[in-house]
């Protein structure tokens, strides 16, 4: 759970000091402070997954709510959902991204296992 929380916080998995990060969502080819390799850890397609799945569970409850509540012009709804769900997803998205990879960390995975 620790290298979880530490990658939430875009750090290294291993220390919680070095950046886990060179940009928005490329990992660092290894941390600055502990040189654990990072760059190695593939965390594809499940970011996105869970950034989608979180982002759909708040914007959508919201939007009937406040449609349900106020009715505002489908104008309104139309220019402020898909912005509120983009900032969301541009938000979480690097976040959880650096979760997943301290999960993988943590569990000795880099991505690229066969089944």
């Amino acid at each position: 759970m620790a290298a979880i929380k530490k990658g939430l916080r875009r750090k290294c998995p291993c220390c919680g000091q070095g950046r886990a990060f060179a940009g928005y969502l490329k990992l660092s080819e290894e941390c600055s402070v502990c040189n654990t390799a990072l760059g190695e850890i593939r965390a594809d397609d499940f970011p996105p997954y869970l950034t989608i799945f979180i982002v759909g569970h708040l914007v959508v409850p919201a939007l009937l709510y406040v449609e349900a509540t106020w009715h505002p012009e489908t104008w309104v709804q139309m220019t402020l959902w898909p912005i509120v769900a983009l900032m969301l997803s541009l938000t979480l998205l690097p976040l959880l991204k650096g979760g997943v990879v301290g999960l993988m960390w943590a569990l000795g995975l880099k991505g690229d296992e066969q089944h």
